[in-house]
């Protein structure tokens, strides 16, 4: 198949041009500012934000497949006009899009979160992001709305590893909340389960995200015990003592999408123990 990975350079959508390479697709990836190192990938150039960019790279290239991991926590032109462009282009072409979006669309209130769940964002991303997926959904109604959490690999790239080595060294200073949960998922493993739906004929909503819930701090020990680091040194604290503008505990419920994938979605005391 011929595979557009918009984002590419990214952590997650470096995994997916890897493994879309491995199985010998065609594939191009596209990056803001310095491209990524794969190889047997087309390395392309592009800012979401400028549509007319996005139409003459989609229309040039003519994708299979779009699938949209580009974002910035700080920036809504990337998250949500930038994900509108992506899925107008793809359409206008005829590709099958998969559209990456985030547990950040909810606020925690409800905590448990399937598939059928309203977003209710109370942060500028997720409002950002919860945008995207209305207009994805508006735009390409055929497409997959692939909501995932926290991103963890084996080589320490996630940002979320690097801040825990950066904490248990002594590097940075900070906290990981013992009470502000998600539910972590490998970055293999989603980009193996994204590839599959995007494969598949099914459409709409799909939580992507591991079986286990565990706190900031839980994940941290978890991920400096793997890398031999003194999990005893990482600071804690809880969520509910400060302003940080967040939601407390998100935990998607991926029932329904693991019983549609051969992936299998691991806990991340599985993958990190």
């Amino acid at each position: 198949m011929r595979f557009l990975i918009v984002g590419g350079s990214g952590f997650l959508g470096g995994e997916l041009a890897r493994q879309c390479s491995v199985a010998e697709h065609e594939v191009a990836a596209t990056y803001l500012t310095r491209s990524g190192e794969t190889s047997g990938v087309e390395w392309l150039p592009l800012d979401v934000r400028r549509r007319e960019d996005v139409d003459a790279l989609i229309g040039t290239f003519r994708p299979e497949v779009v699938i949209n991991a580009a974002y910035r926590q700080t920036d809504w032109a990337t998250t949500a006009t930038g994900a509108v462009n992506v899925a107008l282009a793809a359409a206008a072409a005829g590709g099958r899009l998969v559209h990456v979006s985030s547990d950040a669309v909810f606020s925690g209130a409800a905590i448990r979160y399937d598939e059928t769940c309203v977003p209710d964002p109370i942060t500028p991303y997720g409002a950002a992001k919860a945008a995207a997926e209305t207009a994805v959904n508006a735009i390409a109604p055929t497409a997959v709305i692939a909501r995932t959490s926290l991103i963890v690999g084996d080589g320490g790239d996630s940002a979320h590893e690097a801040l825990v080595r950066s904490l248990a060294t002594g590097r940075a200073r900070g906290m990981l909340f013992t009470d502000e949960v998600r539910c972590p998922v490998h970055v293999f493993d989603l980009a193996a389960a994204l590839l599959e739906l995007a494969a598949s004929e099914y459409h709409g909503v799909h939580h992507v995200a591991g079986t286990d819930a565990v706190s900031r701090y839980e994940l941290g020990r978890l991920i400096a015990r793997r890398d031999g680091l003194d999990a005893d040194r990482l600071p804690s604290g809880r969520r509910a003592d400060t302003n940080v503008p967040r939601p407390m505990d998100v935990r998607l419920e991926s029932a329904m999408t693991q019983r549609r994938l051969r992936t299998r979605l691991r806990g991340a005391r599985q993958f990190l123990g």
